[in-house]
């Protein structure tokens, strides 16, 4: 399988099963459309005829003794030997945890997925004693797993702060005697953070995410406090105080949400960078079409500019010496992750579970709250295997859109939460998401191609 497209002025060939990026001449981009495996000897003369219009005869016929030999190579239309991996995939050990620290909130952002922070379950805050038996059913669940991810997710992790510097202080205490070594995530909207928070932040937390949405006009429209008035002046102080302190080996990033009101979204991105934040990511609103805000096909077309349009911001900025990395186009053509993890992405439901204030276990946070999928509860000892078993077999084989689509190595089938949500089956490929998806894509392998180009020369 091939996938090829024009962008920036350059014809671009993807080998999908090989991950194979090619810059390629006008000639052999249009040659593509006409021929296939199986090649014949030499190129056949009807194709000669069509594409001599445009191009010399004896050019025509170089050109596709050059696909053939890249055929030949393994190098172009190459063999899938990924799915071999997926039909011998098993549940594997569980090694993260989103660990919903408070189902309650100080902002009442408009768009968010958690029915502004309580996942429609009513305010509540987790005690340190649930804590300490998530902690330990990531220790018993995750094998022989050395290092463990989790993430103190809200809700507003801020609200239950002593109980998350608890539950730290119990995992550490528990590294040792089961050799493990934990690795911390915050996700924060900043409306509360104090120096002392962000000095225990900056200690403990392997990675921050910080919430806002950009340009105070588009941050304060959706992301509101209680009273209705706007978050952003605040935020924004917090956050540069957070990341000025932070210990350069320490991750970060800020993570925005564009919605309807704000299709020029790389503008945001830029005021971001402009405010000193260089680790950027900004991502489409999922929600009922029927909401005022959601993202429509309609809007694909001006989605699709704009992920150009910050491409190219992108690129000048790193032309210019300078640094800044956007979630979304980040890629590694030499080698990416490893097959299982090309095939089923993030390990919802199966490497990956989220735990509520009450002890509920779901696949991942975004199903949180739906009945059908609570896997179990810590007080009453029960995970249910068999819907681990499911995700665990939930990749890019057994989604019958994606087992044909050739971004599927790098979405890994998408968010198994969205499919289910928009498209009524985890195996369903949530059409939208996939196309914003695959434009993103694009964008950042014509980038890093041309950056790989360019430290060449």
């Amino acid at each position: 399988m091939i996938h090829k497209y024009k962008l920036g002025g350059y014809n671009v060939l993807l080998d999908v099963n090989s991950g194979g990026v090619h810059l390629v001449d006008d000639l052999t981009y249009d040659l593509l459309d006409n021929v296939e495996p199986p090649f014949q000897k030499e190129c056949p003369g009807e194709v000669v005829k069509k594409l001599s219009k445009s191009y010399k005869d004896d050019d025509i016929r170089e050109c596709y003794e050059e696909i053939v030999s890249l055929y030949n190579d393994g190098i172009l239309f190459s063999e899938d030997d990924y799915e071999k991996f997926a039909l011998s995939a098993v549940a594997s050990p569980v090694k993260a945890m989103c660990l919903h620290i408070s189902h309650d909130c100080n902002l009442r952002c408009k768009y968010c997925f958690a029915s502004t922070g309580d996942f429609g379950q009513g305010r509540k805050l987790m005690d340190f004693e649930t804590g300490k038996r998530a902690i330990d059913f990531l220790i018993e669940k995750s094998a022989d797993r050395y290092f463990l991810e989790l993430d103190f997710f809200g809700g507003e992790p801020s609200m239950n702060f002593d109980a998350v510097k608890q539950i730290v202080e119990y995992a550490r205490s528990q590294e040792g005697p089961h050799n493990k070594k934990f690795r911390f995530t915050i996700t924060t909207n900043g409306i509360h953070l104090t120096d002392d928070m962000i000095d225990f932040i900056n200690k403990e937390m392997y990675n921050v995410v910080l919430s806002i949405d950009g340009r105070k006009e588009v941050n304060d429209r959706m992301r509101v406090r209680a009273d209705g008035s706007g978050s952003y002046d605040t935020i924004t102080k917090n956050f540069k105080r957070l990341v000025d302190k932070r210990p350069k080996d320490r991750d970060w990033y800020v993570r925005g949400t564009y919605t309807k009101y704000n299709l020029d979204f790389s503008n945001d991105v830029m005021h971001l960078y402009d405010l000193g934040f260089d680790q950027i990511s900004v991502e489409p609103v999922m929600a009922d079409a029927s909401e005022p805000y959601a993202i429509t096909e309609a809007e694909l077309p001006a989605i699709f500019s704009e992920y150009e349009v910050l491409s190219q911001k992108i690129a000048k900025i790193r032309k210019e010496g300078k640094f800044i990395n956007f979630f979304h186009f980040m890629l590694d053509l030499d080698q990416g992750p490893c097959a299982i993890k090309r095939l089923r992405g993030c390990g919802c439901g199966n490497e990956y579970v989220a735990v509520t204030p009450d002890g509920d276990i779901y696949p991942c946070h975004q199903f949180v709250g739906i009945k059908d999928y609570k896997m179990g509860n810590l007080y009453e000892g029960t995970f249910d295997l068999d819907m681990k078993n499911d995700f665990a077999h939930a990749h890019v084989y057994t989604k019958p859109e994606c087992k044909k689509c050739w971004a599927k190595f790098y979405c890994s089938g998408g968010c198994n939460a969205n499919n289910y949500m928009y498209a009524g089956d985890i195996h369903n490929a949530h059409k939208l998401s996939c196309q914003i998806q695959k434009k993103r894509l694009e964008c950042a392998i014509l980038m890093k191609a041309v950056e790989l180009m360019d430290t060449a020369e």
